[in-house]
């Protein structure tokens, strides 16, 4: 029998993630409220539910016969999506990206005897991976992720739009940044310290501090200098720094004759439709891993670079890719039995493993995600 697999949340993300695991044989079953999102999957064979999510009575029901659930919801639901799902005793992969700490539920998943392994996207995901293999391998002295999701078409006045969660990208603008630096921890305002870099297929980009270590802070404490920081063109920070410095991002209510408002829901309501991607426009992911240390007694530097367009074929973007087959191949290592470990795992757990490192490489190289990898 073909093994079960949930999947909550038909979103860009969650439909590439539906789509994947239904081409590979694996009896797949998504829910979600939104009915426009479950035809196109309907369509083409995989088993809809429409559901509120956080209905859980109900959704205890309908994931009770599934052998691994996946979360490819919003990031403001993760968290107590997780651990709903930790106390109904089953196996998760989950892409959320919440804002809370989800290694605190990790005691949990022990007492259940379960599996999850949560952050599996593009970054977080599989940079944490690829640092989680070399952490095993050598003396890590340096980490350095820089990555972004961008429209080819560069339009005024935003040049930007979103490939995933509008409402999480607003996140990533306002919660502060996180880093380590000469074996300290930094902390900064999200958007700070940009500084420009060059890519051979792309142009300029401008590169500022995000919140993008999560886990790795914990796992990986002996690493003294780690920093991710987030890809835009060039000038586009510095609206977005106005708008938040004005308070159009905060959550506090501000009356407005007589009513109440929260400024930030304002600004989404201006803002999504405008950073919503076009059917069939062409988007790009790029991604670029610097880790540097001594080896075998050595100084050694590796380089990850990752550049992936939207495919036409498929009608699918480049960041749902991206994230989307990353969080496919760890399905694949947990149903294959290959990834066994109980509790909640973040993801550079996975690359500690050789087989485990070079699966996924090839699963998402197979379906034309491709890392280019500089030694030095």
């Amino acid at each position: 029998m073909n093994k079960r697999v949930m999947v909550l949340g038909a979103g860009h993300v969650g439909n590439a993630i539906a789509r994947d695991l239904h081409q590979s044989g694996i009896d797949v079953t998504t829910a979600d409220s939104n009915k426009d999102s479950l035809k196109t999957l309907k369509e083409i064979g995989i088993k809809v539910i429409p559901i509120n999510i956080q209905e859980q009575s109900e959704l205890k029901k309908i994931i009770k016969d599934q052998d691994l659930i996946v979360g490819a919801l919003p990031g403001a639901l993760g968290f107590k999506m997780m651990k709903f799902i930790i106390e109904s005793g089953k196996n998760m992969v989950d892409i959320s990206f919440c804002p809370e700490d989800y290694l605190q539920l990790d005691e949990l998943a022990l007492k259940m005897n379960v599996s999850v392994i949560a952050d599996i996207g593009v970054a977080p995901g599989m940079c944490n991976v690829i640092c989680g293999y070399h952490h095993k391998r050598m003396e890590v002295k340096s980490y350095k992720c820089i990555v972004g999701g961008l429209p080819a078409k560069r339009e005024w006045p935003l040049e930007y739009k979103a490939s995933w969660s509008p409402i999480d990208v607003i996140e990533e603008y306002t919660r502060p940044a996180r880093y380590i630096e000469h074996g300290k921890l930094v902390v900064r305002p999200a958007m700070s310290d940009p500084e420009l870099v060059d890519f051979d297929n792309i142009g300029t980009l401008e590169e500022w501090n995000s919140d993008g270590l999560r886990s790795m802070i914990k796992t990986m404490p002996d690493i003294p200098n780690m920093i991710e920081k987030t890809l835009r063109y060039p000038g586009t920070i510095e609206y977005l720094r106005v708008l938040r410095e004005l308070g159009f991002f905060s959550t506090e209510p501000v009356e407005i004759n007589g009513t109440k408002v929260k400024p930030i829901e304002l600004s989404s309501k201006l803002l999504f439709p405008r950073w919503k991607l076009d059917h069939g426009e062409k988007e790009f992911t790029v991604m670029r891993i610097t880790l540097e240390g001594r080896e075998a007694g050595k100084k050694k530097r590796y380089i990850y670079d990752l550049y992936d367009e939207y495919d036409k074929e498929t009608e699918t973007s480049s960041m749902a890719r991206a994230t989307g087959y990353t969080c496919t191949g760890a399905v694949n290592l947990l149903l294959k039995g290959m990834y066994t470990r109980k509790g909640v795992s973040a993801p550079e757990f996975l690359g500690e493993d050789e087989e485990n490192f070079r699966f996924l490489l090839n699963h998402l190289s197979d379906r034309g995600v491709n890392y280019k990898i500089r030694k030095g």
